[in-house]
């Protein structure tokens, strides 16, 4: 059975999407952009500062789920720039805990609305 997760901790879907979806004991998290869930608007011009509210939409709607990113299984990260993964991965390692989830990174031409960074993540349910 599929549920949908939904919380207005985290922006809301910007297409037909949902934020999340739970099936069985997995958490499917949508992609998160850099949006500042009270504004609805983009919290920074730079990479490094849109990387940590991707992050914060990211644990909000994992919350709305039970759980935390401790659980978290893997995580797909989108740049424009790699050139600032460095930087990024230093921000990314604020929000996880050794046993760090799998990970995969890539540069891409261009993210919805402009943004430099967008991260989604598959969680484990306790």
């Amino acid at each position: 059975m599929l549920e949908a997760i939904d919380t207005t901790d985290a922006p809301g879907a910007v297409g037909p999407f949902s934020q999340a979806i739970r099936v069985g004991n997995l958490l499917f998290v949508s992609g998160q952009l850099p949006i500042d869930p009270a504004t609805g608007d983009f919290n920074s011009d730079d990479a490094i500062v849109q990387a940590s509210q991707c992050l914060k939409n990211l644990a909000a709607i994992v919350a709305a789920a039970g759980t935390t990113l401790a659980h978290t299984v893997k995580t797909t990260v989108l740049l424009t720039d790699l050139g600032q993964f460095a930087e990024i991965n230093k921000v990314y390692a604020g929000f996880f805990a050794e046993r760090y989830p799998a990970r995969a990174c890539h540069e891409v031409s261009a993210l919805p609305r402009g943004a430099k960074v967008e991260i989604e993540a598959v969680i484990a349910l306790p």
